[in-house]
């Protein structure tokens, strides 16, 4: 039983040490993975194929393909649109993933990277 004017909440020491332990733990999980993500590479198309991107972890463009097809100098808006439609879907593929493989480790509590500011 805690003295009055202890730890408040009634935490023991040990408990707080654990729950240190199991945030530093977390952290680390964390760390290393964001830094497996960073080395993937994530490809998406759009228009039937004719625009493909790869976007790598840290959501940099590292390869953009144009089918000649799709290049009509007298509809340049819509290959625009094509190229943009493509990055933004390499782009929402990098962020699931992201939040799929952090979500694992933070069990769903809603703690981004860094888990909320706490480190």
């Amino acid at each position: 039983m805690a003295k009055r004017g202890g730890y408040p909440g009634g935490m023991m020491p040990g408990n707080m040490n654990n729950l240190m332990k199991q945030a530093q733990k977390m952290q680390k999980q964390m760390e290393e993975t964001q830094a497996e993500l960073e080395t993937k590479e994530y490809e998406a198309s759009a228009g039937g194929g004719v625009v493909k991107v790869k976007i790598n972890g840290q959501k940099e463009i590292t390869e953009l393909t144009i089918d000649p097809e799709a290049v009509d100098p007298d509809d340049l808006e819509m290959l625009q649109d094509i190229i943009i439609a493509a990055v933004n879907e390499a782009i929402r593929m990098q962020s699931d993933d992201e939040r799929e493989q952090l979500g694992k480790i933070t069990g769903g509590m809603g703690m981004g990277g860094g888990l909320g500011g706490l480190f």
